[in-house]
């Protein structure tokens, strides 16, 4: 992927969600008496600037796109004029700041809520059950009694419907106390329970690597069989332009069979800039097609690109009914789904941060701009739906880092807000400034363990 369309995509994603979580400020603010002098997309001097509203609050867009601001009248930064005096944040009740401050990360959970409502509503869940696939000899799993076939059915009592499910459970159990009680269903119906158990705390550190966990006890699952069938073309693909379509089934590529649509994907991977004949069948006829195959980046590789994707899941469940499920959801439970999805998975971000920080977790899972980037651009690269859930996520994690009580943060600041409400006054300035270099200290340091292991995935 070309650094350009990531660094794109990064900059929409990341505008959009800073709108999302000023405007939590902004219209609470307003809503209960605040001034609001300005509303910033962007840092540095204003590119575009305009005034609305009877308190001509100036709307910005500036040209550093990492993050945005709500500036309020504050007497603590200049001259305020007594009729202004009552909507300064500092003469606001303690309640009402706390409630502007907790917005904006709120809206940044509201909207993730309202956009997996809106998919669950449109397309329902689609479950991929925990099956497992491949058990490596002499391993964690083999040890425990896990075998190929095997369905998880809970991880310490906990019920495990789908493969993400068991992956949160494990990371939990794992790390916590170092055994996972898992009961299984085998192929023939009969149920029974296995436990893992990783008594090193040296190794459950190192399980707790990005994407070590299932590698390292020993066990893979069962890798989904996707048809060789053509879900989506994309308009400017060497595929759209030798006339393939949605649906059509791909037969061979060149001398290569193809069975799998991952079979696709390394045939055409491996094959950048050649033009290939490309078998298919349509509607019952065979059908041979040149195509041209082009070129991206991906890893810093040259690979093989036609701008075809697969099946979207929620039509593979009538290929594989064993391994994915399909539940059609009512406008009231794809709410609940919604709002339960979205609890669980910044609660367990919640977790993992907390774990990093106790150094039970690796470090290696925090995340800095060059790799939201990417998985920006990759995002956008796969779909409209692909980005959508791109959002979703960075969503959570936003209101998630703001809540850190950091002063510079919201969460900082709602501490120091309930300090004084407890404390009947403000707390010094000594306090607070103490307070803000702590917070700098923390994010400088934050930011550069993420910035190193992003630099350590590109060139590792």
């Amino acid at each position: 992927m070309h650094p350009g369309w990531n660094i794109l995509w990064y900059i929409v994603a990341v505008s959009f969600l800073v709108i999302v979580h000023e405007f939590g400020h902004f219209w609470v603010a307003q809503r209960l008496g605040f001034k609001v002098l300005r509303f910033s997309i962007g840092f540095g001097k204003p590119l575009l600037r305009r005034t609305v509203g009877a308190d001509q609050t100036e709307l910005v867009v500036a040209p550093i796109p990492l993050g945005g601001y709500v500036k309020m009248l504050d007497e603590r930064e200049g001259q305020v004029s007594a009729a202004d005096l009552p909507r300064s944040f500092t003469r606001r009740p303690p309640w009402q700041r706390i409630l502007v401050l907790f917005a904006g990360p709120g809206f940044n959970v509201l909207f993730a809520i309202l956009v997996l409502w809106v998919m669950y509503w449109v397309n329902g869940m689609t479950i991929i059950v925990p099956v497992v696939g491949t058990v490596t000899g002499g391993s964690v799993a083999a040890r425990a009694g896990l075998t190929s076939g095997d369905q998880i059915l809970t991880v310490d009592g906990h019920p495990a419907e789908d493969q993400s499910d068991v992956e949160f459970a494990l990371l939990e159990s794992i790390v916590g106390h170092g055994t996972a009680a898992l009961q299984v269903r085998s192929p023939a119906g009969s149920t029974r329970t296995v436990t893992l158990a990783v008594p090193s705390p040296a190794e459950r550190h190192a399980l707790t690597e990005p994407a070590a966990l299932l590698r390292g006890l020993g066990f893979q699952f069962r890798e989904l069989p996707i048809p060789p069938i053509i879900g989506e073309v994309l308009a400017d693909g060497a595929a759209k332009r030798a006339g393939i379509s949605p649906g059509d089934r791909i037969v061979a590529i060149g001398d290569t069979p193809i069975h799998d649509f991952r079979d696709v994907q390394r045939t055409v991977t491996a094959i950048p800039g050649r033009t290939v004949p490309i078998q298919f069948s349509r509607a019952g006829r065979q059908l041979t097609v040149e195509v041209r195959v082009g070129s991206d980046t991906q890893d810093g590789k040259v690979v093989g690109r036609i701008g075809v994707g697969p099946l979207p899941l929620t039509q593979l469940a009538q290929y594989s009914p064993q391994l994915v499920r399909y539940v059609a959801l009512s406008p009231a439970s794809a709410l609940g789904e919604a709002a339960s999805y979205a609890w669980s998975l910044t609660a367990n971000q919640a977790q993992l941060l907390g774990r990093m920080i106790l150094g039970q977790v690796s470090l290696k899972n925090l995340s800095g701009p060059i790799s939201i980037a990417q998985f920006a651009g990759e995002s956008a690269h796969g779909g409209a739906g692909t980005f959508i859930s791109f959002l979703v996520l960075i969503s959570l994690a936003i209101a998630l880092f703001n809540l850190l009580p950091i002063p510079l943060l919201d969460g900082g600041q709602i501490v120091f807000q309930a300090a004084e409400w407890v404390k009947g006054s403000p707390l010094s300035e000594r306090t607070q400034a103490f307070g803000q270099q702590v917070g700098i200290a923390l994010l400088v340091l934050l930011l550069g363990v993420a910035l190193f292991n992003d630099v350590t995935r590109q060139f590792g």
